[in-house]
């Protein structure tokens, strides 16, 4: 039995190349069989593979005689030999024995193999003694371009499911297989690496691989990976018995079908019967799976004329199509989906209604249509719903009801009839059940307090015919909720009031819109006044402590300027001080600091570091040993988390010496002979943020004509640019005005301020008289 199973696949194959060479040459079945015949000898092939290899590869070409051999194909890398030569002599066959064996034995085992994972483990087991091949995969090229994994062996599920889908990109070598149509040989993993995005996780599993395309049978792309896991490049033994493998495979795609089996004859001619008897735009589809099981495309088994019509074609040229062939943009269309969800038991779809142009009585007339699927076992029946007018503009009428919010009513008074839309009832949140109210009824409807006013309104339309626009309250489900009614009269010809048109809206959202503004603007309001209020207190305070110079100060043979300048954003005072005082040994004291933060905490902050920084310099401390006092004193502070950076600087008049230290801040700016540069900064730390700071002295020679800035940062940083973009304006800005008139420091800031201050500024400004 296995020997005639065997026999009976073998003959199928024989006997389809026979039906291609005869198909293409025009000859009898004896001549075709003696031409494959001869070619697999002339070969060195077995009849088998002969076959394959004509299944794959031979294209339709004019016939040149009766018994004459077909064109032979264009060889894509294959060994010499595949056809006999023009002349009828062999042509040598350049594979090895062994390799030709291994071929005939693949050849025998591809009758059994009917899909692509069948293939991919035939094509494993063929190739892991061969090739020391670990994984097969095997890519199809899908519409759109994009490549799916139709095939696999040697990976898990896992890695199969993440690399199912392959977009066509580039940078993936089996893409740039199939779209050059060679070979890609990835030999050294390293240098591939670089190139491609490599498959596998880790890529480094597989050392180096081999991408070969072909075309299937049904003329999608198809592309086959081997991946082996040791390194090194593929033998030309390798590569000969790899393109030879190709070869055999396009012959065995060509013969893959769909898993979908068409309608039986009779059954077929029954549902088509049937369908031609709707009186409705219908199909019936049945779906076309790929080899991996997804859906790719619907045939067509029956149609009534109106659905042909409403596609474009008859309805005899219809059946037995496939739907893409049809309608190509039918993936891009949400019916498309609508279809493969009703196919997976979603339930059925109803597609959105849309315009179609279509030909009544010899005019084109646009046409609202709407689709419906549902499915008849492993079928799906689609059914197109003809729109009227009436029905359109109903549709559009209750659309703009809900999205509004909004609803009409309408009185008949000489009948006592009362009709609502149904948009009123869910607006009153009243049981549709219940029927709408008569018009002298609806005050009732209202809070208590609104019930007069909406009570005289309705009185004077059904009295003089007067039209209103009332406000009024109902209480239901949803709590209490503002409403709007808008009622006209309609008189008959004597004037007398027989129809009341109404429309009732829901406004309970915008009120509460209204009422949430307003409560923000009385908080906002309330809040301003409180900073305000805020702010001038604190302006008075610091203005007390920190009292501004109004002309220049002279100290210790030294001119000095002060300016501050508070922030234009928002509403605090900020922390940014200064000290210009001369001590008690003649020599003098500058400080400029910056406490973190604003109000009336900094200010505290601000005077007290201030008072004490001035206090202990002038009893003789030394400059790193105030800055650790005060770094003490901020950290026991009422602010524990509060922070403060500062320069300060002692300056001896006998020698023009200036010893400094810093924590935290900007180092001086020196302007000598028209060139700025910045003191090199000593070691130094934020004031506040540890309990163990550290802090060092340095000091620099003043020369006759020399122009010292101290300064906080308000001066040089701008969001979101780096501070240091900051610092090397400032140092341009001042090279480029060097003026040594007093008020030349209103000249800098104007330069360097020109947008609105976000942070206080403090500067002072320190000059070397040129004669001393």
């Amino acid at each position: 039995m296995d020997r005639l199973r065997e026999q009976a696949a073998t003959t199928v194959v024989v006997e389809r190349a026979k039906g291609v060479v005869m198909g293409l040459a025009g000859c009898t079945a004896e001549a075709a069989e003696e031409v494959l015949d001869q070619r697999a000898k002339a070969a060195r092939r077995t009849l088998l593979e002969e076959c394959w290899i004509t299944l794959g590869e031979l294209t339709p070409a004019p016939a040149r005689g009766h018994g004459a051999a077909p064109r032979p194909p264009a060889d894509t890398g294959a060994p010499a030999a595949a056809v006999p030569s023009a002349d009828g002599a062999p042509e040598p066959f350049a594979a090895p024995d062994d390799v030709a064996d291994a071929l005939s034995r693949l050849g025998r085992a591809l009758v059994h193999v009917d899909t692509h994972q069948a293939l991919a483990a035939c094509l494993l087991d063929h190739l892991a003694p061969e090739l020391d091949a670990e994984s097969v995969m095997i890519y199809v090229r899908r519409s759109g371009g994009g490549l799916e994994l139709a095939g696999h062996a040697g990976i898990d599920k896992g890695l199969a499911a993440r690399w199912r889908h392959v977009p066509p990109f580039s940078g993936m070598a089996v893409v740039d297989a199939l779209r050059a149509g060679e070979p890609r040989w990835l030999e050294d993993f390293s240098r591939d690496s670089s190139r491609y995005l490599l498959i596998g996780e880790p890529p480094e599993r597989w050392q180096s691989r081999v991408w070969l395309p072909l075309r299937a049978g049904d003329g999608s792309d198809v592309c086959i990976g081997v991946l082996r896991g040791r390194p090194g490049a593929f033998t030309e033994r390798d590569r000969t018995h790899l393109r030879g493998v190709v070869r055999l495979c396009a012959g065995r795609l060509r013969s893959f079908t769909s898993s979908t089996v068409p309608l039986h004859e009779a059954e077929a001619d029954a549902v088509q019967s049937l369908f031609a008897a709707l009186p409705v735009p219908a199909l019936m589809l049945t779906p076309v799976t790929s080899s991996s099981g997804d859906v790719e495309d619907f045939r067509v088994d029956a149609a009534t004329t109106q659905a042909a019509d409403l596609l474009g074609v008859s309805a005899g040229d219809l059946t037995g199509r496939r739907l893409r062939e049809i309608r190509p943009d039918l993936t891009d269309l949400p019916v498309w989906r609508g279809c493969l969800d009703t196919l997976a038991g979603g339930g059925p779809y109803e597609s959105e209604p849309f315009a179609h142009q279509e030909t009544v009585d010899g005019a084109l007339e646009l046409t609202t249509y709407s689709v419906r699927v549902t499915r008849l076992e492993d079928a799906l029946v689609v059914t197109w719903l003809r729109h009227a007018s009436s029905d359109r503009q109903e549709q559009r009428l209750a659309e703009l009801q809900r999205l509004g919010n909004i609803g009409w009513a309408n009185w008949n008074l000489s009948r006592d009839e009362a009709s609502w839309s149904a948009q009123v009832f869910a607006i009153l949140d009243r049981d549709p059940a219940d029927g709408p109210v008569r018009l002298d009824g609806l005050p009732e409807l209202a809070l208590p307090e609104d019930r007069p006013a909406l009570r005289a309104a309705v009185e004077a339309l059904l009295r003089e015919g007067r039209p209103f626009d009332a406000p009024f309250r109902v209480r239901g489900g949803r709590g209490v909720r503002h409403l709007r009614l808008v009622a006209e009269v309609v008189a008959d010809s004597r004037g007398t009031p027989f129809d009341v048109h109404g429309v009732v809206q829901d406004l309970t959202a915008r009120r509460r819109a209204e009422l949430a503004l307003v409560e923000s603007e009385r908080a906002i309001l309330t809040q301003h006044d409180v900073l305000q209020s805020e702010r001038v207190l604190v302006a008075r305070l610091q203005h007390a402590l920190l009292p501004l110079p109004d002309k220049v100060v002279d100290l210790s043979g030294l001119r000095a300027e002060v300016a501050y300048l508070p922030a234009q954003a928002g509403i605090h005072v900020g922390g940014d001080w200064f000290s210009a005082v001369e001590l008690p040994d003649g020599g003098a004291l500058f400080v400029v600091g910056d406490v973190a933060g604003h109000g009336v905490d900094a200010v505290a902050t601000m005077a007290q570091l201030r008072f004490t920084a001035k206090g202990m310099v002038s009893t003789g401390s030394s400059l790193t040993g105030a800055l650790s006092r005060l770094n003490s004193l901020l950290l026991h502070s009422r602010d524990a988390h509060g922070t403060a950076t500062m320069v300060i600087a002692r300056y001896h008049p006998a020698d023009r010496r200036l010893v400094w230290a810093q924590a935290g801040h900007p180092p001086p700016l020196l302007l000598r002979d028209g060139e700025a540069t910045y003191l090199r900064r000593p070691r130094g730390m934020l004031l506040g943020a540890t309990t163990a700071p550290y802090f060092e002295e340095t000091e620099h020679r003043l020369e006759p004509g020399d122009r010292l800035l101290l300064f906080t940062d308000g001066l040089v940083e701008r969001a979101p640019e780096n501070i240091d973009v900051g610092l090397t304006r400032l140092a341009d800005a001042a090279a480029a005005h060097p003026e040594d008139a007093p008020g030349s420091l209103g000249t800098l800031l104007d330069v360097m301020l020109v947008d609105e201050r976000r942070d206080d500024v403090c500067v002072l400004d320190i000059r070397v008289p040129k004669e001393m």
